[in-house]
């Protein structure tokens, strides 16, 4: 498995950022281009498809600048204010160490072993359990950890579930997450607006059509060939959603066991947060950067995360952890404090009361001198 801050994995990730950033703008003008066809087929008519597909054209670069301008500042708007976006979506604010020592401690450790710069620690107070990251560069950085997360994990689990994010972080996975969220966001808007064209002025698109009915043929071919290109850019917004392989998940689990060296607690915090993690007011790309992004039945073929099942069998084949299977939550005891023994056990009662220490040395409160023993009583010494 993968060492943490693998140098070619980190490079990778910046190669596929900018092809997401090309690929970002090519879909958006493929999105306009459907666009002007579906409006030139709608205003003029059935022309021949030639026709409409050189107006089309000269539509295309009429608008083009304009596109992107709007993608140029929706990119910047994301860039700028994704966090708060977020923030509203989850709930989730920032907190200091004052408010959350445990919290923050844990996490300033990890960055202080590594020489990582320490992102902002966020807190949702949501009972699921699941942790991401987010941010476009050092100073945008965070980590968001619900509450649910903090009251069901020990301090190790804690800990590996923060080197988890960490790692995330510093491979380049948030980053591209990000951008991922921003293309499809790009998508959806432009493709909803193409739609709203097209059955908008569909009924005007008729009754002008109806009076030409015979003049070429064409108007048919260029909806289905608009149509085509909305789908094939709404598929591949998808496709580069999860072209952001799924081993992204196993390097981060690794390199969480290689900052804290414990498999087991990655292992049995993965186990805690299995089947939990489902964020009630987070939509699919704010849980497609969580530790899980839980799927099932056939839903399972979209997973962006692999099965918490094949990330304990690597994490066991590779970091040799211990799998003890599906683990029931129990709250953790608070920091410094012991359990009271149980009512019967071994220590209900009293002590016997003829033990070696039943009754205390005579001269209790002056202390021993060297070489002089306690005497008297019935103690060790008497």
């Amino acid at each position: 498995m993968a060492a943490y801050g693998l140098y070619t994995h980190i490079q990778s990730n910046r190669r596929r950022s900018v092809a997401l950033l090309i690929g970002l703008f090519f879909l958006v003008y493929v999105l306009v281009f459907a666009g002007a066809l579906l409006a030139e087929t709608l205003s003029v008519g059935d022309a021949p498809l030639d026709y409409l597909v050189q107006a089309a054209l000269y539509d295309f670069v009429m608008a083009a600048p304009f596109a992107t301008i709007g993608a140029v500042l929706w990119i910047l708007i994301a860039y700028k204010f994704h966090q708060k976006m977020i923030d509203a979506i989850t709930g989730a604010s920032e907190v200091t160490r004052t408010e959350e020592p445990r919290l923050y401690n844990l996490l300033e450790n990890l960055c202080i072993s590594r020489g990582i710069a320490m992102p902002k620690l966020r807190i949702a107070d949501d009972d699921a359990l699941n942790a991401f990251a987010t941010g476009l560069n050092e100073k945008q950085y965070s980590i968001i950890v619900t509450r649910g997360l903090m009251n069901a994990l020990n301090d190790q689990e804690l800990e590996a579930v923060l080197g988890h994010e960490l790692t995330h972080i510093r491979n380049g996975d948030v980053r591209l997450l990000v951008i991922a969220v921003v293309i499809a966001g790009v998508i959806s808007f432009f493709g909803e607006m193409v739609f709203r064209l097209f059955f908008q002025n569909a009924f005007y698109g008729r009754r002008s059509s109806n009076s030409s009915d015979k003049k070429g043929g064409g108007a048919f071919i260029a909806i289905a060939i608009a149509i085509a290109l909305i789908v094939v850019a709404w598929v591949l917004s998808i496709v580069i959603r999860f072209a952001l392989s799924r081993s992204r998940e196993y390097l981060a689990d690794s390199g969480a066991v290689e900052l804290t060296k414990n498999p087991d607690a990655m292992i049995s915090a993965l186990r805690k947060i299995e089947n939990r993690g489902e964020l009630a007011s987070a939509n699919s790309a704010v849980m497609e950067m969580c530790i899980d992004n839980p799927r099932s039945g056939f839903a399972d073929i979209f997973a962006t995360h692999p099965s918490v099942d094949k990330r304990v069998a690597a994490l066991v084949q590779y970091a040799g952890g211990h799998d003890t299977g599906p683990l029931s939550i129990e709250a953790p005891a608070e920091q410094g404090q012991i359990e009271p023994p149980p009512a019967n056990g071994p220590w209900a009662q009293d002590p016997p009361a003829q033990g070696p220490w039943s009754e205390p040395a005579p001269n209790s409160g002056k202390p021993f001198l060297p070489g002089e023993p306690p005497t008297g009583g019935k103690g060790p010494w008497g």
